[in-house]
């Protein structure tokens, strides 16, 4: 099965298709700033849940925000146990700098 996963900024989310189909099997919905993408929502269609289609979107979009030197705010809980679970990834997360005073 291969997924071929591509970004639509029009739309502020990564597709996700399989096979070549039309049928969108998944997406990630993001908000891009000129700093960070934030990734709101991560959705796979039931039929093709558990086939690696919500991997590949966690893998694409985390590839191309380090290619586009962004750091990654994940709100979403699965693109933030995807990354908890791929440390190759950690660095890409967004720190705050700022600073609270007491």
């Amino acid at each position: 099965m291969a997924v071929e996963v591509r970004d639509v900024p029009e739309a502020k989310r990564y597709e996700a298709r399989v096979d070549g189909e039309s049928k969108v099997a998944g997406v990630a919905e993001y908000i891009r700033t000129t700093e960070l993408v934030a990734f709101v929502h991560t959705e796979v269609a039931p039929e093709y849940e558990g086939r690696g289609v919500g991997s590949a979107l966690a893998r694409a979009a985390l590839d191309e925000a380090r290619a586009s030197g962004l750091r990654v705010l994940a709100t979403c809980p699965f693109i933030a146990g995807w990354i908890g679970r791929h440390p190759e990834y950690q660095d890409l997360l967004y720190q705050s700098r700022s600073k609270v005073s007491d």
